[in-house]
């Protein structure tokens, strides 16, 4: 596992397809951070539980039309939260755009998510190695924001076995992802103590998805 913390991080090129956008989000990162805070109001985190039965170390929610959901009965979108029986908190307008910006930015124009899903983790948490393929149409990118505390984002191949990169992620870095890389595996490594001046000592992952 090789370490990647470029000095230049505006546009970082991971492999084709793939696209690091250093600080894309910084000038709405008070307005994402509000807005997260409204979400979790209505739809609180939760730590979903793997169809194996395992406690996700992320505490996760929704917003959009479509929520990402796990149990037993295994991984899926669902409109509805399992938690409050409601439908999950609106896409706030300035996440579609952020999203669908970034997107463009990274060659994909016309991305129109419907799902924004919120990590959050605290020192300890992680998210072991996979692949996005639960949406039906994998023509479309995923856009990935990061907020508060540095990551450091695992980055590999289109098999688990590949030879895998950790890359750096700050405070408003965007990575998208698409194309010939949209299937590739990737995490986010044990997340280390630390502190940041707007979420304490927490890190927020906001991942947008067309799922349908």
């Amino acid at each position: 596992m090789n370490d990647l913390f470029p000095e230049d991080r505006a546009r970082l090129n991971l492999d084709p397809g793939a696209e690091l956008l250093g600080g894309f989000a910084l000038p709405i990162e008070h307005a994402l951070l509000d807005a997260i805070a409204t979400i979790a109001a209505a739809a609180p985190f939760r730590h979903l539980e793997t169809p194996g039965g395992r406690r996700m170390s992320v505490a996760m929610t929704n917003a959009g039309r479509l929520g990402w959901v796990s149990d037993r009965l295994g991984y899926r979108y669902d409109p509805t939260d399992p938690l409050t029986g409601q439908a999950w908190p609106v896409m706030p307008a300035l996440f579609a755009a952020l999203a669908r910006n970034a997107a463009a930015a990274a060659g994909y124009d016309g991305f129109a998510p419907e799902a924004c899903l919120i990590n959050r983790y605290e020192p300890g948490a992680r998210l072991t190695l996979h692949q996005d393929r639960d949406e039906r149409n994998l023509d479309q990118p995923i856009v990935s924001v990061s907020l508060g505390v540095d990551a450091r984002f695992l980055w590999g191949g289109l098999a688990r076995s590949d030879r895998t990169r950790r890359i750096a992620l700050h405070h408003g870095d965007v990575v998208v992802w698409g194309g010939p890389a949209r299937l590739v595996f990737h995490g986010i490594n044990t997340l280390a103590a630390s502190t940041h001046a707007l979420t304490g000592g927490l890190r927020y992952n906001l991942t947008f998805r067309q799922a349908t």
